[in-house]
């Protein structure tokens, strides 16, 4: 123990004090060494703070660079605890009082466990003073909260206490109603301001604050008592953040969900966060009517979990009824189950999600509310500039940008930034759902859901003229991220007779819709389209989209009719780029029927009216079709200067697509001459690419090939993997696709056989299994090496 002059026992105020004045420092260099405030510094060489925290102590010992000696003596003259030190004497300031035990909820915490060790490795920081848990309403900040506070509760010698500041009407109160909670309270010669910071100066307690997110202004008092109180800290839950300087942020996620997968198992629904608090909270609300999580319900549990997107709140409420629903009849009927009452020791406003959407509603102003509803009409993410182009918002009115920015403060819409992305923005699906309900179906709603169709129409067809070149790739991904987005608006322009928006969106998504394999989905939008009134000029240009979109699902019936039909309307209304795609459409479906002269007749006639057109994508594929039809007839010579010239346009553009067609072509060219080398060549530069546009249609025409080769390459093992990557990827895709892709059937059924014969068929079928359980890269990744 460090003694004084007189031979005393130091107390920690005074060695404090000596060693400050020994290393030649002031309360404030120290305060600003140690990251403490000087009023803190003060406070313990005063002796009126007498129990610092562990973490205080070692930053004021780095602080002053003290020796090993000189740290364990400062450590040691903190008194110890003993029972009635830890009973707060009365204050002069202040009465005490009992504190408030924290709440015990009535259930368990399901599926925190990360979010819980990364609080209380917050709490436990001494660099931390405060964390608000921020998130929308429902995400379960309260009941986090409460958790990562019992458990952190014994490392303050003064406990933890917990404030409800819902009730609250006035930020004017929040004073109050803390002191309150710690059962002080102010004498006639206090304000309460002056109460609470002479209550919490000396305590190191852990101060929980739920639902901060109308008393925002407030928000300085809580600054105030975090410089004067150095033992103080904050944990806060809200839907928007109290913008302090201490304040770390905390973002409370949903509940993690169900795998995507069309059949899930039991397991796999339960394996999620969310599948297993609707599963446990369904099984308490049943009772003994029983509730049980079996394969035949499982995929509806999940499709419940995705729908409420793994929001605590929702998921309880929608539980709450499967004592009178099965899965699959609560899921038709969520938008009711989320509107019935529920628990009765719920706060009101948590009693059904609408009302607990609108205490968060409320809370906005009116530019931000009406931004809110306007935004229901995104499906899906949404850019900044989607949000811009349609809101509306009045001139001198608060901008887009600013009412985004509070919504999202609010936890209303999530924002998200991808590295090399433009950042992006959603709303969980009962936020957006609530917010297309105060939309309706009025002037407002019609005015935002044609902005929106504009918006993607536009977005479309620039796309669509830059996709058949080197930003190829990058355009894909962009109209992928916005797929939901244009799909919907096709939609509405099809329900509202908006004839020519839907018609001009399925001529600039084709080629989209034709890499990306969403072949059923373009067929089922543009024959739609065809059913409508199209004016003639729009109608030329569906008609061929609505052809290639059957064509890549072996109707071949139907395609051929819609390209005959577009022909003659093409000619008749004069539009020479409709009769362009449609007289090659027309080869195509010759190609696939085995006429491989009238198809090279009918590719012949379209070429020089595409080159007119100067559409060199659709001129450069009709050069490798062409080719396709003179290696099918018997010249090999004719077929690779046809196709050599279609792959040198190709690479001239940097067009992936019509470069890995002509590659496939060339591939095939190769084997029929027994050019194994060339056509591995070949066959691998196409699977790089068809890995770029994320084709897999095409991917698994290429891997097709490479087991081809890989069996007269004496390789069976790699054969009979790659035989299996191929046909799994194709039988995900759902069609073919590259019907113009012209195999020798008798080389692929011959590499087949010889792999199996040289395996064994148990060893075939063992790595053809392999093959088809490698997903996309993986399979890209097996070729390639």
């Amino acid at each position: 123990m460090a003694r004084d002059s007189q031979g005393g026992v130091e107390t920690f105020a005074v060695l404090l004090r000596r060693l400050r004045h020994a290393n030649g420092l002031s309360q404030e260099e120290l305060a600003s060494r140690s990251g403490l405030s000087a009023n803190a510094v003060g406070a313990l060489e005063r002796g009126q703070r007498r129990h610092p925290y562990p973490h205080t102590v070692s930053a004021l010992a780095e602080a002053m660079a003290l020796n090993t000696e000189q740290r364990a003596t400062l450590q040691a003259a903190v008194p110890a605890r003993g029972r009635q030190e830890q009973a707060k004497p009365a204050a002069p300031e202040a009465a005490t009082g009992g504190r408030l035990a924290l709440p015990r909820p009535p259930t368990r915490l399901v599926g925190r466990e990360r979010e819980l060790a990364e609080l209380a490795e917050l709490i436990g920081s001494a660099e931390v003073r405060l964390i608000t848990l921020t998130g929308i309403g429902g995400v379960g900040k309260t009941r986090l909260a409460l958790e990562a506070a019992r458990r952190a509760a014994a490392s303050f010698s003064g406990g933890a206490v917990f404030v409800r500041l819902a009730p609250l009407t006035d930020a004017a109160l929040l004073t109050s109603a803390v002191l309150r909670s710690l059962g002080a309270i102010a004498t006639e010669a206090q304000s309460p301001a002056e109460a609470i910071i002479g209550y919490l100066r000396d305590e190191e307690l852990l101060l929980i604050l739920d639902n901060f997110e109308h008393l925002l202004q407030a928000a300085p008092e809580v600054a105030q008592w975090l410089e004067s109180s150095p033992g103080l800290t904050v944990l806060a839950t809200s839907r928007a953040p109290l913008r302090l300087r201490a304040e770390i942020e905390y973002q409370v996620p949903p509940l993690s969900l169900p795998s995507s997968s069309r059949t899930l198992s039991a397991d796999e629904v339960l394996d999620s966060a969310s599948g297993a608090l609707f599963v446990e909270r369904a099984g308490a609300s049943a009772g003994s009517y029983g509730f049980a999580l079996t394969e035949a319900n499982a995929s509806d549990v999940a499709s419940i979990c995705w729908r409420l997107a793994g929001l605590p709140l929702a998921l309880e409420l929608a539980a709450a009824k499967a004592r009178l629903l099965e899965p699959a009849a609560l899921l038709s009927r969520l938008d009711e189950a989320l509107s019935a009452s529920w628990s009765r020791d719920l706060p009101e406003r948590q009693r059904t999600m609408r009302a607990t959407l609108d205490w968060s509603y409320e809370l906005l102003e009116e530019p931000q509310q009406r931004l809110l509803r306007e935004l229901s009409v995104f499906a899906g993410s949404f850019t900044l500039e989607a949000a811009e182009a349609v809101g509306d918002a009045p001139k001198g009115a608060q901008s887009t940008l600013e009412s985004l920015g509070a919504l999202v403060e609010q936890s209303l819409v999530l924002a998200r930034r991808e590295t090399g992305h433009e950042g992006r923005y959603r709303m969980l699906e009962p936020v957006r759902q609530y917010a297309a309900e105060r939309l309706g179906e009025g002037e407002e709603a019609a005015g935002a859901r044609r902005r929106h169709a504009v918006f993607f129409l536009e977005l479309a067809e620039r796309a669509s003229a830059e996709l058949w070149g080197p930003s190829q790739g990058e355009l894909l991904e962009r109209l992928d991220r916005d797929h939901d987005n244009l799909r919907s608006a096709i939609s509405w322009a099809l329900q509202t007779d908006e004839t020519e928006i839907a018609g001009r969106m399925c001529w600039a998504l084709w080629l989209f819709w034709w890499i990306r394999g969403y072949h059923r989905e373009g067929r089922g939008l543009s024959e739609a389209a065809l059913d409508r009134d199209l004016a003639g000029l729009v109608r030329t240009r569906v008609l061929p989209v609505a052809a290639a979109m059957a064509y890549t699902e072996d109707d071949f019936e139907t395609a051929e009719r819609h390209w005959r039909e577009g022909l003659i309307l093409s000619v008749r209304e004069g539009d020479t780029l409709g009769e362009g795609y449609s007289r090659a459409g027309a080869g195509l479906a010759e190609l696939v029927r085995g006429d491989y002269e009238k198809a090279g007749e009918s590719f012949e006639a379209a070429l020089p009216i595409l080159e007119y057109c100067e559409d060199e994508a659709l001129a450069t594929l009709v050069s490798i079709w062409l080719g396709t039809t003179l290696l099918m007839r018997g010249d090999p010579s004719g077929a690779e200067r046809s196709i050599r010239q279609g792959l040198s346009s190709a690479r001239s553009r940097e067009d992936a697509l019509c470069i890995y067609v002509a590659l496939y072509n060339m591939a095939q060219l190769a084997l029929s001459r027994g050019e194994l080398e060339s056509a591995t060549k070949s066959l691998l530069e196409g699977v790089e690419l068809s890995e770029h546009t994320r084709d897999r249609a095409n991917l698994a025409h290429f891997l097709d090939a490479l087991a081809d080769v890989a069996a007269l390459s004496q390789m069976a093992e790699r054969a009979a993997v790659l035989t299996g990557a191929a046909a799994n990827i194709l039988r995900e895709v759902g069609a073919p696709v590259y019907n113009f892709y012209r195999p020798d059937p008798a080389l692929q059924g011959r590499a087949i056989q010889e792999s199996r014969a040289a395996l064994g068929a148990a060893e075939f079928e063992a790595l053809r299994e392999r093959g088809e359980s490698m997903s996309f890269e993986q399979a890209v990744r097996y070729a390639l090496a």
